[in-house]
């Protein structure tokens, strides 16, 4: 496909293989419109985009390349009414859709999935989520998404949305290897992909990719290392084919999370600079200084944890995908089996304080500060006040999440079948979904004292009193969270199972097209669940000697510790309705109108398993209307295609309830927890266009929203606020020239400001990308790209962690990264 981002508007059954379709697939899990203003992925037959009743969109292999990220949180935030909220990696992303909230990291009310399927089934497990367990590489064909619709009908846990990544199954021979490195930065990486046809009825693909280098942004070390290797077999037969596929994915990389920046002026009108001595676009918290940490285990036994590993994400899956005709009926099922476990690691500053008021802060003035770790150990730091040249020391956090499992066994089976009526075609599909989600982690917390360097050289900090007597051991301030009441020290294993029959009915004569689908889920947890935060006399914190020396140092004192004689079951159950109708009209050859109204709804998952939600003493919800959000949405659409213009504009509003826990920020930076439960309103408009003229295009998508907090039932003063991080508009647009031997454009980035907590004080700034690429094909088979991100070196951040301007002039921001430069050969066979 030649567009990068090009609309695609659906029936109501859309999709067999990227599962919200009620139509039979075809088998090809790659295939891209082999007819202008046709989809012929999912549907029996090409459709043209005009006759069809939905939003989508498709990002085709080429444009992934000229995108120029790997990142897949980065490549959802290319598609039109999707925001993406990353620090360039793919661990505690954020990601929304059209409007709806942003309360916490996760992917709530969007699902991602890969080759038809989801990659979990809930989108915001904590420390969890989907894009940490799926990588884009050249065995990836091209990424489709939906927006609202039917994709509440046709999947579970998803009613904003779904985005498919597919695999390349091997249609035709030939394979690719790429050779990719960092200019301006460390990171290599080689990409592979191989598919062939072994006969009439046999072919196979192979692809993956490894990297290995310290990236973008300093550290110290290399954060980067790991790769995946990607396998499907296909089987051909008359009516049908069966498809086996295995992924191995083993990968590390870097929590890039908040850092500080200096910010002035007012809550309307601020402005943010890098620190001297850490620039937030090319620096980050970690360091080649600060390796390990010590954590109580599952059993409150020592443990060392590797910081090192960051990210760490193992996957090992396997699936069968088959479709076969019975008694004039398409039968399509989908099946994988997936053992999933990693590593989260995250550390950041909480608490800024002037590194010369450090030991007063801690309550000995006069005390001394001195270096934890690094080259200068131990040694007294000689004029704190000019500390890494900006004099900063913070009060921060080392987290840990060891993920034990996240094992997930999906089944998704449907039938469909055509009829003729009244001079028109019936398509119904009737299907049952099946899956079991575990989740099995348990959460550790230090409270550390560390400053901020430049170049991945921070340290932590000890302080000790006039008289020698140590307040730090190593720069941990305690073995436990902030306060040292042992809160977030938690240990769950629970397991979701959620069965979901639905089904759909589409009607078509002439230039009308109706249809409407019905889902309905139904949901069992069942599990046990540790930690003080379950309230009932549980403690939480305690003295324990976690060093081994032999002696309880101040640290020690407060060190986290599970309550394991008072476990608290989990056994609850729920279930919900969702529906979507919609119409299509074709006006004219070149014009079609469309209007949708849905209903869906999201689960909670592990968001509900401890207080208030929960009631330990019954494994019960507090209140059984806490186990899902429902989502209304309404969408108004027309679609104009006149020969190499296309535009398509859709009107959408949204309103949904929301029970969640939101990590947020005072006026002061302070990191407070507050409890949400809220009902929001979205309405807007989204553009994509795409124009043509000999070597000359251009793609734009856009969208326009206002959201706002319609009722909040803990705090009525934020009633009519705009809810956090949703701006007004954002855009992306490719103008491209291209001939035979170059193609010379840009992937341009826009997002105007938002407001940084619901109480709408301090404006987040908004932001332009500019993202240019060159590619240049001098021989046959070969093609070398460079690829500029953020080409003007844009300080741009997708979060600001306070609700006001501090009264220390000291915030933390979620950047994005600074100008970097990556090149790479590309050679195919």
């Amino acid at each position: 496909m030649k567009t990068s981002i090009t609309v695609l508007a659906l029936s109501t059954a859309l999709v067999s293989h990227t599962a919200w379709a009620d139509s039979p697939a075809p088998d090809s899990a790659s295939a891209t419109p082999s007819v202008k203003g046709a989809f012929t992925t999912g549907v029996a037959k090409g459709r043209d985009l005009l006759d069809t009743a939905i939003s989508a969109s498709t990002i085709s292999d080429s444009d992934l390349h000229k995108i120029g990220t790997t990142s897949i949180a980065e490549i959802v935030g290319n598609i039109p009414g999707i925001r993406a909220e990353t620090g360039g990696t793919d661990g505690r992303v954020s990601i929304t859709i059209r409007g709806l909230p942003l309360d916490a990291d996760g992917s709530k009310f969007l699902q991602i999935q890969e080759d038809g399927l989801p990659v979990l089934e809930f989108g915001d497990i904590y420390f969890g989520v989907p894009t940490q367990f799926l990588r884009s590489d050249l065995a990836t064909g091209q990424v489709q998404a939906i927006r609202g619709g039917s994709a509440s009908t046709f999947a579970s846990n998803s009613p904003g949305g779904v985005v498919n990544f597919i695999s390349r199954t091997g249609e035709e021979t030939g394979g690719m290897l790429q050779f990719s490195s960092g200019l301006n930065y460390a990171l290599g990486r080689v990409d592979f992909d191989y598919g062939q046809k072994i006969d009439d009825h046999w072919r196979f693909n192979v692809g993956g990719f490894y990297r290995r280098g310290e990236g973008p942004r300093a550290t110290g070390y290399d954060t980067f290392n790991g790769g995946q290797i990607k396998f499907n077999a296909t089987r051909t037969f008359d009516g049908g084919y069966i498809r086996f596929y295995a992924k191995v994915l083993d990968d590390r990389e870097p929590f890039l999370g908040a850092v500080p920046v200096q910010v002035s002026g007012s809550d309307s009108d601020p402005h943010f600079s890098p620190l001297p001595g850490f620039d937030p676009r090319s620096d980050s918290a970690w360091t080649r200084n600060v390796s390990s940490a010590l954590v109580l285990n599952r059993s409150n036994l020592p443990e060392t944890i590797d910081l090192r590993q960051g990210d760490h994400s193992k996957v090992r899956a396997f699936g069968i995908e088959a479709q076969f005709e019975l008694a004039g009926w398409t039968i399509t099922d989908r099946a994988r089996y997936s053992v999933i476990s990693g590593q989260h690691n995250e550390t950041a500053g909480q608490v800024y304080i002037p590194a010369a008021a450090l030991a007063g802060a801690l309550g000995v003035p006069g005390g001394t500060v001195s270096y934890a770790d690094g080259p200068l150990a131990g040694q007294t730091v000689a004029n704190p006040a000019t500390l890494n040249g900006n004099g900063l020391a913070a009060l921060g956090l080392q987290i840990n999440a060891d993920i034990n499992s996240l094992n997930y066994a999906v089944n998704d089976l449907r039938a469909s079948r055509v009829f003729a009526l009244a001079g028109g075609k019936l398509t119904t599909t009737a299907g049952f979904y099946a899956s079991s989600q575990d989740i099995d982690m348990l959460w550790s917390f230090n409270s550390t004292v560390m400053d901020f360097a430049g170049g991945g050289n921070s340290t932590l900090l000890n302080v000790t009193t006039p008289s020698g007597f140590p307040i730090t051991q190593g720069g941990v301030l305690s073995y436990s969270f902030l306060g040292g009441s042992g809160q977030f020290k938690r240990d769950l294993d629970v397991r979701f199972r959620t069965l979901a029959p639905y089904g759909s009915i589409n009607y078509q004569a002439g230039k009308l097209t109706l249809g409407a689908s019905l889902r309905y889920d139904r949901t069992q947890a069942r599990g046990m669940v540790y930690g003080a935060d379950l309230g009932g006399g549980r403690v939480g914190v305690g003295a324990y000697d976690i060093n081994g020396d032999g002696v309880i140092s101040l640290p020690e004192t407060q060190t986290a510790m599970l309550p394991l004689s008072q476990p608290a079951s989990v056994a609850y159950s729920y279930g919900f309705v969702s529906y979507s109708a919609g119409a299509n009209y074709r006006i004219a050859e070149d014009l079609s109108a469309f209007a949708r109204y849905s209903r869906g709804g999201r689960a909670s998952a592990d968001r509900d398993v401890y207080p208030p939600s929960f009631n330990p003493a019954t494994g019960q919800l507090a209140n059984a209307s806490l186990a899902f959000s429902p989502i209304r949405q309404a969408e108004l659409g027309t679609k104009f295609r006149s020969g190499p213009i296309t535009v398509f504009v859709t009107g959408f509003w949204a309103s949904t309830k929301d029970t969640n826990v939101q990590v947020a920020a005072d006026t002061q930076g302070n990191t407070i927890v507050v409890p949400i439960n809220r009902t929001y309103s979205a309405k807007g408009v989204e553009l994509e266009s795409e124009a043509r003229k000999g070597p000359f295009s251009l793609r734009l998508g856009a969208t326009y929203t206002k959201s706002k907090i319609d009722s909040d039932l803990d705090n009525p003063a934020e009633n009519g606020l705009v809810p956090r991080h949703e701006p007004n508009f954002f855009m992306t647009a490719m103008p491209q020239f291209q001939t035979g031997m170059i193609s010379i454009g840009a992937n341009v980035i826009g997002v105007s400001s938002s407001y940084a907590e619901d109480t709408d004080l301090l404006k987040q700034p908004g932001y332009v990308l500019v993202n240019p690429f060159v590619e240049v094909r001098p021989l046959a088979h070969v093609t070398a790209t460079l690829n500029v991100f953020n080409l003007f070196n844009k300080l741009a951040f997708s979060e600001v962690d306070s609700g006001g301007v501090p009264a220390n002039g000291i915030v933390n921001i979620l950047p994005i990264n600074g100008r970097t430069l990556t090149a790479s050969v590309r050679i195919t066979f």
